[in-house]
């Protein structure tokens, strides 16, 4: 699926399904209520009425369920009928699935999407994940022929009018920022180190008119980043900081992103073991997803001061490796004792966000990271962990995730309890904890809060995505559409406001002009 390029369309047209198969999908209420004239143009001749009333009566989704209507050129499926408060009322991953596993092959082909109006960027973003654009198998190389997949959405329930023009372009570019963003975490530190990393912010900046500022190598340690510096230094490709910066007329406030990109991780010389290893391509997994989503969230228009940062390196092993017992000074100025190479995600961060307060002014802080194991045991394989300063964001975070599809779930926010575990009897701490049992997700992300210090007054958001980053071996570009949403009441658009914590519809003017008002105090 790698050359399948994914269009949004408010009318996918008529075709004959052996020409261009077509997959149906939706909760099997909805799909009761889409007309048959709506899909006659694109089932007929091989499909009748009756045939396609006769497969919906077929349908039992637990949770889900399909249904071939022409041979392999037609299905039709259901998503489940009812999701619990934790999940989306979209149930994204469903849809990934079902697309996957029953959408018919074929050069050009069409998806009919039917839900209702807020769930369509959470299915939207659902579908692209579905369509992975990394691939080294060498058959792929050899098929030249680009493959198109046409996606009609029918919208039920209210407001359900047709998908407007500019709800189409936020979708194409919302896709487009999880596909980027998945496309890095599958490929390999061979082909997707430091270097190359900062290639695609450079494009990324290059298609937004804006140069990033980068700070590599030896200056990382002549101007004070010893996380950053000590993680990267032993790898052959040195490690950076980048910073991609968006600055419009008008910001009421500035935030700032900071992403983990540790574009492979041995575990440094407290070395992984075989099994463990494997995989580590994708610790890079949140300097990606805000790539991609800053790509987006700045295309379609954004009110407020927004800055990328990105900490890059590579935890290789090597003669100028950091040693366990090494004390590294970060740019917050606190010094941290290193009891464990394979903690370096927080020590990168720490610089990140020491370096958000201190030289970009944020007023808002979000860190995102695969950063621990133990987050895919606290909330598990599809729910992120969020830790805040801020109970109101807590509540954001979840909601977002609700409207968008990347699920989030809480984690304890106590420092009085918990920060003691980094005690250290030479330095301000150590980087890992004294006790594994001890809501280890928590303590990891309380780390990277102490360089910018518990008593800071702005907000700061810890995003831990270790679990949900990738479904199986591949990618899923987890963190872009969360990030659209949670910040999407400062953007430009009115489908990613829809979508924001504070979102909602058929609102008044004056009503408008209070809600964003609101927004804006919250984002």
């Amino acid at each position: 699926m790698a050359n399948v390029q994914l269009e949004f369309q408010a009318s996918a047209g008529e075709a004959d399904p052996q020409s261009r198969p077509l997959l149906v999908l939706g909760q099997l209420h909805n799909l009761h209520r889409l007309p048959w004239a709506q899909l006659r143009g694109k089932l007929q001749p091989r499909v009748t009425e009756e045939i396609w009333q006769s497969a919906l009566s077929t349908l039992n989704p637990n949770p889900t369920d399909s249904c071939p209507l022409y041979l392999n050129y037609a299905t039709v499926a259901a998503l489940p009928s009812r999701v619990s408060r934790h999940n989306s009322p979209s149930a994204a991953q469903f849809i990934t699935r079902l697309v996957r596993n029953c959408l018919p092959g074929g050069v050009n082909r069409c998806i009919v999407m039917v839900c209702e109006r807020s769930e369509v960027f959470a299915s939207a973003c659902a579908l692209a994940r579905a369509f992975p654009l990394f691939t080294h198998r060498s058959s792929a190389s050899r098929r030249t022929e680009k493959k198109t997949v046409t996606v009609e959405f029918f919208l039920v329930g209210q407001n359900n009018g047709p998908v407007e023009v500019a709800t189409l372009k936020c979708l194409a570019s919302a896709t487009e920022g999880v596909r980027l963003a998945a496309r890095i975490v599958d490929t390999p530190c061979n082909e997707m180190n430091t270097d190359n990393f900062l290639e695609e912010i450079k494009k990324v900046g290059k298609d937004l008119g804006i140069t990033p500022t980068i700070i590599r190598d030896e200056e990382l340690k002549e101007r004070g980043f010893g996380g950053i510096y000590g993680v990267g230094k032993a790898a052959l490709h040195p490690p950076a900081l980048a910073v991609l910066s968006h600055t419009p007329d008008g910001a009421t406030q500035t935030i700032a992103w900071v992403g983990k990109g540790i574009v492979y991780d041995t575990g440094g010389l407290s070395i992984k073991g075989k099994t463990t290893m494997p995989g580590m391509k994708r610790d890079c997994g949140g300097a990606a997803a805000i790539l991609g989503a800053f790509k987006a969230t700045v295309k379609q228009g954004f009110k407020d001061n927004l800055h990328a940062v990105f900490c890059l390196a590579e935890n290789a092993v090597g003669p100028r490796a950091t040693r366990p017992d090494d004390i590294h000074v970060l740019y917050s100025g606190k010094t941290v004792e290193i009891n464990n190479t394979d903690a370096e995600g927080r020590l990168i961060l720490a610089d990140g966000v020491a370096y958000a307060c201190k030289d970009l002014g944020a007023d808002i802080i979000l860190d995102m990271a695969t950063l621990t194991g133990a987050q895919g045991i606290a909330t598990g394989k599809y729910h992120a962990a969020v830790l805040t300063n801020n109970e109101e964001w807590e509540k954001a975070c979840v909601k977002a995730g609700r409207n968008c599809g990347d699920l989030v779930h809480p984690l304890v926010y106590c420092p009085e309890l918990h920060f003691s575990e980094f005690t250290s009897a030479v330095a301000d701490m150590k980087n890992s904890v004294a006790d594994r049992d001890n809501t280890p997700s928590s303590c990891a992300g309380l780390f990277i809060a102490s360089h910018i210090g518990f008593d800071w007054p702005g907000v700061w958001v810890h995003i831990d995505i270790a679990a949900p980053v990738h479904a199986g071996e591949r990618a899923t570009g987890y963190g872009v559409a969360l990030l659209l949403s949670l910040f999407g009441g400062a953007s430009e658009d009115p489908l990613l406001n829809m979508v924001s914590p504070l979102g909602c519809n058929g609102d008044t003017p004056t009503e408008d002009m209070e809600r964003d008002s609101k927004r804006r105090r919250l984002v």
